[in-house]
Order: C-alpha cells, then structure tokens, then sequence
C-alpha cells in the first residue's frame, strides 16, 4: 500500500511537470514518514488509511459538493444505489450554498411519508451538526441498516424546525411508472430517476397506451433527482424525432453534443410536469423538450443542476474518486446551473387541496386537450 501512496505522489508530479513541483508535493512523503516514525499511535495506523485521508483530503480541498472519493466500501453502496435498491430513508441531498439540501424524496418512500419536502435544510443527523459535511459523508450518515432509526433536524423553507425521526428501509425505485386516463384518452408517464434501464422501461409504457385513440402525453419529471446522462438522452429520443438533447462542455474533453437517436413514438401534444424537485438529467430532458418546441413545461422552476460527474480514477483496491468534468447546456445553449427552466405554464399550488388534487396534472390535461389533437395511428 506504501507503494499505492507513492504512485499517488507520482501522478502528481507528472501531471503539474518536474523541478518546483516535485518540492510542492515532497511534504506529502515527508509527513507520511513523519506519521511512522513519530505518531505515538503509528502501528494502529494502516498505509490504505493513509492513502485514503490524502485522496479524500485533495477533492474535499476543491470545494465542489459533486466530486467525492469513495473508499471500496462507499463505492460499492454508491453502484447499488445504481440498481435502484438501497438501504436509507429514500431522498436525493445535495450541497447548496453550503448546507445539505434535500433536492427530493423519493415517491413512497419513508423521507417522503415522514414529511422531507423539497428545499428542506437538514442541519444535523443524529444530533451531529452537517456544518462543513461533504455530500457523501451526509450520504453515508442518512444510510444504515434496515429498520434502524435516523433522526434529522430540519429546517424547512418556511424557517421552521423540527427533528423528524425516519426508520430506514429497503428502498426500491422503479424507474418508470405508468397509467393510462381512459376518460382523457392520455396517456401518463412519471420516471423518478434516469437508471440503465429507464430508456428501455419507458419505451414498453409509451407502447402499452392504446394507440388508435391516445390524444396526448404527460411526462411526470417531478421530484426527479436525474441520474445517468446517457439515460436522459435515451429518455429524450423517443420524444425528438432529430437534432440536438443536450450540449456538455469540460476541460478534458472539449465541447461535445449529444443528439437524438431517432423517434418512432407518434409526436401528440406533451406536456412535461416540472417542479423544485426536478434536477439533473431530468432537466436534460425537460430541456430538450422545451428548445424542439415539441411540448411544454408544466408546473414551477426546477433545482438547477447543471453539472456532469464522472469516475475518473479507480485504485486497485477498489476506491474511486468522482469528479465534477464539465457543465452541460440545453440544444439552445441555455444554462442550467444555478439557473433551472422556467415553466411554459407556471402552476401554483393554493393551500388546503383536497386528498388526491393535483394542479399540475390539470393544467396539463386543460393545455392537451386544447390543442384538439387527432388520435394518433399505429405506426
């Protein structure tokens, strides 16, 4: 493992050059004889810990909430939170102006059934303040075992404060859901992440809508915390028949486009649910679909978040290191980071709705059917 750390040390001088840089980086094996030769606990210290703590130390040093180094532990919760099953209480977080900020819960789930909302500021896990936490330590911190407790102090955006105690559970997430609204002849598409498998899912529901007499769609992207990129360009494709999904620029690879596959779904009026909660590789979509003119956004201004990661760097033993390797844009050119999509038809939500009333859906369901559309044929 020595070994592995100097190879560490290696890569950083070849990557900054000779000379001066080898003396910037020299106190990094100074201290790490430092620690063997001096700490008083040195043979309780493993040359992996060591290793670790310098990684981890160089990307928290970047400031930046979306790049992380995982140990082979955290890397391995992070790929099964990938298949769309995990141990937690089932939200998206992030690093928002320094707090961790719920991006959504999941539908279902026990954060969403416990009261996590959108925008929620979660002060301390477990009594412990997030001051100054990464994005993965507040991950790891929420995470644990099935059927354990967790306690989260919560702030909500009304300023109020509460400790909201949620048992942990098995959360399984299936990426695609769907009904089709016989009296509306719509039909309704909601994707709660952008997984491998969403494409594919999505295109079995658009398929299973009753063809010959389908007057309009509803593409559900609310409280979507995105997912994989090449996803959401899969999911945009069936609803852009050519032409441009999303732009991406970064200092290791350029600027590159991603265009459409190709669209053999029918193109009836569609409207796109968008919210608070819709970030990521759902705005990738959301996008899309809104520079093609191919349908409309329905609802309130989304998260925001514009940035790609990627796993730049994996160890022998199993760690990772993700970083943060570009932005990305809408077809138009449109921002996305800090910034969001505005809804072509903003919806506000009065207090006191009655259970199951939704203003999204019917201010959808009123744009489709103004649009007077033909039923579609079977192509």
């Amino acid at each position: 493992m020595r070994r592995a750390l100097l190879l560490v040390l290696a890569i950083g001088f070849i990557a900054l050059g000779a000379g001066q840089e080898a003396d910037l980086f020299s106190p990094l094996e100074d201290v790490y004889r430092l620690i063997h030769t001096y700490y008083y606990r040195a043979d309780q210290v493993t040359d992996e810990q060591l290793l670790h703590g310098a990684l981890r130390g160089m990307i928290e040093s970047l400031g930046d909430p979306y790049s992380a180094f995982f140990d082979p532990e955290e890397y391995a919760r992070w790929q099964e939170s990938l298949s769309g099953e995990y141990s937690g209480v089932g939200m998206e977080i992030t690093i928002r102006d320094g707090k961790v900020t719920v991006v959504s819960p999941l539908p279902g789930t026990p954060a969403e059934q416990a009261g996590i909302r959108p925008g929620d500021w979660i002060q301390a896990v477990d009594g412990k303040s997030t001051e100054g936490w990464t994005l993965e330590q507040a991950s790891m911190a929420i995470r644990g075992p099935e059927g354990t407790p967790v306690t989260l102090t919560v702030q909500h955006p009304d300023g109020t404060v509460e400790d909201i105690t949620i048992l942990r559970a098995r959360i399984h997430v299936d990426p695609v859901r769907a009904e089709y609204l016989a009296d509306e002849h719509v039909g309704y598409v909601r994707i709660l992440r952008f997984d491998f498998d969403t494409p594919a899912e999505l295109g079995k529901a658009l398929y299973s809508f009753p063809l010959d007499e389908l007057q309009g769609l509803i593409l559900d992207l609310r409280y979507n915390p995105g997912g994989l990129l090449q996803s959401a360009v899969g999911v945009a494709s069936f609803f852009i028949d050519e032409g441009v999904i999303v732009r991406t620029t970064g200092p290791s690879f350029g600027s590159r486009v991603y265009s459409s596959h190709g669209n053999s779904f029918p193109n009836l009026p569609l409207a796109v649910l968008v919210n608070e909660g819709t970030a990521s590789a759902s705005e990738i979509v959301a996008g899309a679909i809104q520079d093609h003119g191919v349908g409309v956004l329905v609802g309130r201004k989304t998260f925001g978040k514009g940035l790609i990661q990627e796993f730049v760097m994996r160890l022998p033993d199993g760690s990772a290191i993700k970083l943060t390797t570009g932005e990305y844009f809408t077809p138009s050119g449109h921002p996305v980071q800090d910034v969001g999509l505005e809804p072509d038809i903003e919806v506000k939500w009065p207090e006191g709705l009655a259970e199951g009333e939704d203003p999204d859906l019917a201010a959808a369901l009123e744009w489709i059917h103004s649009q007077v559309a033909e039923p579609a044929k079977v192509p």
